[in-house]
């Protein structure tokens, strides 16, 4: 997958490309650290502040996305097209979940209320499957 579609009114420095590269190589939503771990390995030099500012300016420009999800960490997701997110409420991993927007939500709520309806977000939540192996591993123990 390539995460860079367009750079509209933006340049596409190296630093920038570098940072879509790797945040398109995973379908983790790393929070800004994680995308610095995984961008200091091709770019030593390069500060947290940096990758920070450069994930924030892509995000408000609409090349990725940022995930405000239950107070946690912002997180950052190269897949831009319109999906759904779940978070662990143990660990706080978020995975995309895949089932079809419901697009009608709008319509609904913009019959309750006299409100111009832009857009949705869900976000459910649960148990990973990880969190959910190890209490049942302690369960057992």
């Amino acid at each position: 997958m390539n995460p860079i579609v367009n750079l509209p009114n933006m340049r596409l420095t190296t630093q920038r490309q570098i940072i879509l590269e790797e945040l398109g190589k995973v379908k983790t939503h790393p929070t800004a650290n994680e995308v610095y771990d995984m961008v200091r390995k091709r770019l030593p030099r390069i500060g947290l502040g940096t990758v920070y500012r450069n994930l924030e300016l892509m995000a408000d420009s609409g090349i990725i996305l940022k995930l405000e999800v239950g107070g946690t960490q912002k997180r950052f997701d190269a897949t831009t097209d319109l999906h759904y997110h779940i978070r662990c409420v143990e660990c706080g991993r978020v995975d995309d979940i895949e089932i079809p927007v419901q697009k009608q939500i709008n319509q609904v709520a913009a019959e309750k209320t006299d409100y111009e309806i832009l857009s949705h977000h869900i976000e459910f939540s649960g148990i990973c499957e990880y969190c959910n192996a190890s209490s049942e591993q302690m369960s057992i123990n």
